[in-house]
């Protein structure tokens, strides 16, 4: 009789993420919800509707930095995923019959299920990407109040304490293995980094224009030429469907091209909100509450009722909805809400 074939050390690696994803199941409570809060709530979407507008608190340029930034890291997450296959554990100990193998106590959730490939991890890649300019922000802050270098790295400290936690609430969701968060943190880093030193000028329109046509042309272009050389890049959905315990919890969100009607929107957005930026006469402006600050506050109110409204049923009306979404939400928090509060502050003023 022949020996049994040997696992790969790709298998290996899977099966070892099986286990750690056994492990942190296997803890407590509490700290479930703390991982289940990680993933649901600073997914890829937050960064556009949380952490943006936000950012606009601290700096005008610092907000649009965040946005250009993610927008950047989601398109490059996409492709990397078309392109590398990563399996996801709640499909791969199925698809390679681990799971009848072995008796594993694995549960699924609600925000298990998403249907892209896995490889890298885009929570981490996005989110470490997008946060860079933020953390730089704080550190360059707190060196005004100390010359202490031990405070001045807090916020990177914390900014590297939130991604091991994101990526453990992949591994314990069952949405990525080990390996695919530390390279998706390492690579998002990489790119927050690297963006933040050749940063675009946020007043040209026609660079914001020609982007957004860029990234969704390229994009299809990729997508045509690999299925036109016999590559299948939409295998996941199928193993996706096929695997989740619940249909339900299949998010359309979650799929590739809606991550790039969104990447694109948002880039037609900073060409909009370039043509049309607020006044900049702070020498005129009384005291009181600064634009940022109030246009952070108003940016966030007003994107959480856009992206609450409801979404067309068609595919393709479901997907141009996506994208004049994302491009209304820089138009409101880098154009029309902070002219708004200008021009309010100034009526006020006027005797």
């Amino acid at each position: 009789m022949e020996p049994p074939p040997q696992p790969s050390a790709m298998d290996a690696l899977h099966e070892a993420g099986i286990h750690a994803a056994v492990a942190l199941q296997a803890g407590p409570p509490w700290l479930e919800q703390i991982w289940l809060f990680l993933s649901s709530q600073l997914d890829p979407n937050s960064i556009y509707t949380v952490c943006f507008p936000l950012a606009r608190g601290l700096d005008e340029h610092v907000s649009l930095m965040v946005l250009w930034i993610a927008l950047v890291a989601e398109w490059l997450n996409v492709v990397l995923k078309w392109f590398l296959f990563g399996e996801r554990p709640y499909w791969w100990i199925h698809e390679s019959g681990l799971s009848e193998r072995e008796q594993l106590p694995l549960r699924q959730f609600p925000i298990t299920c998403e249907t892209g490939p896995g490889s890298p991890s885009g929570h981490c890649m996005i989110l470490g990407a997008a946060l860079w300019p933020i953390v730089t922000a704080l550190s360059k802050a707190l060196s005004r109040y100390t010359r202490s270098r031990l405070l001045r790295l807090i916020p990177f400290l914390l900014y590297i304490l939130l991604l091991v936690a994101m990526g453990l609430s992949r591994v314990f969701v069952l949405a990525h293995f080990p390996h695919q968060v530390i390279t998706g943190s390492l690579a998002g880093m990489a790119l927050g980094w690297g963006l933040q030193r050749r940063p675009p000028n946020f007043l040209k329109v026609r660079f914001f224009l020609l982007t957004a046509l860029g990234l969704l042309l390229s994009a299809l272009a990729l997508h045509g030429l690999a299925t036109a050389a016999g590559l299948d890049l939409d295998w996941s959905l199928r193993r996706a469907s096929s695997r989740c315990s619940d249909p339900t919890w299949l998010r359309p969100e979650t799929r590739p091209w809606a991550s790039l009607c969104r990447v694109s929107g948002s880039a037609l957005g900073l060409a909009l909100a370039a043509r049309h930026p607020p006044s900049r006469r702070a020498a005129e402006e009384p005291p009181g509450l600064e634009p940022p600050l109030g246009s952070a506050t108003l940016g966030l109110l007003a994107l959480d009722v856009l992206h609450k409204l409801p979404k067309s049923d068609g595919t393709a009306l479901w997907y141009l909805n996506v994208g004049a979404r994302y491009a209304l939400g820089p138009v409101l928090v880098g154009s029309l809400l902070p002219q708004l509060i200008l021009t309010l502050r100034r009526l006020r003023a006027t005797p």
